[in-house]
């Protein structure tokens, strides 16, 4: 647990290669945004965008001004590159469909 002076929180993002979550301890009333840029993040995946990349805190998108709250589990959320729905459709063709018409 967090002490009174701190707030811990976990910062997450993934590619379709790998996921990676940082942990981290902000003052109290820091801003989504400042968790993140202080978990290192930023650094390690330079195509984060947080102009354009949404953000979220167990699933419900946030904006970069909230606060964090204790055990908060910040989300950077990145493009689809495929739509759900077209994924589904390509997973449920018959795998010899598939070769026929790649």
């Amino acid at each position: 647990m967090a002490s009174d002076e701190t707030v811990r929180a976990e910062v997450a993002y993934a590619t379709a290669a790998q996921q990676l979550v940082v942990s981290v301890e902000v003052a109290p009333l820091t801003s989504v945004q400042a968790a993140i840029r202080q978990s290192g993040i930023l650094q390690r995946f330079p195509e984060i965008d947080l102009a354009r990349d949404p953000v979220g805190i167990f699933g419900e998108v946030v904006r970069l001004t909230d606060v964090v709250r204790d055990g908060d589990r910040i989300e950077i959320y990145r493009a689809l590159r495929v739509d759900p729905k077209m994924a589904r459709r390509l997973r449920a063709r018959p795998h010899s469909a598939r070769r026929r018409n790649d």
